[in-house]
């Protein structure tokens, strides 16, 4: 059994900055990917950043130049630094990694966090 729990979402102004985190926790061999998804309202659910094991990031071009991804292997945490935030920014974030775990085999699986509101306004 794996959970992704997020926090760090919120209300912010135009042009400031939040950090979201997500930790994973159950029994966990290894994570490859994670990534940052968003939701905004009457849209589909896209691509923000995603970030590697060893550390490599790609970001939607929405967000680079502004979003950070980062992650802590020892915590299996995933960050997102997000700055100069602007109302089009407002939306559900959502953790997701596929972890690999061991049942009677070792497993890939897919697991989302629960989501966590980003709300960007004056």
């Amino acid at each position: 059994q794996v959970q992704l729990v997020e926090s760090g979402g919120g209300l912010v102004q135009p042009g400031g900055s939040l950090r979201l985190s997500c930790a994973a926790s159950g029994s966990i061999v290894s994570i490859n990917a994670m990534d940052w998804f968003r939701q905004a309202p009457g849209k589909e659910r896209e691509l923000v950043a995603s970030i590697t094991s060893g550390g490599s990031a790609n970001y939607a071009d929405s967000v680079k130049g502004r979003f950070t991804i980062s992650r802590d292997n020892a915590k299996n945490t995933v960050y997102l630094q997000m700055n100069g935030l602007r109302p089009e920014d407002t939306a559900v974030y959502y953790c997701h990694a596929r972890p690999l775990v061991r049942d009677t085999t070792f497993k890939w699986l897919e697991v989302w966090g629960q989501g966590t509101l980003v709300t960007v306004s004056s």
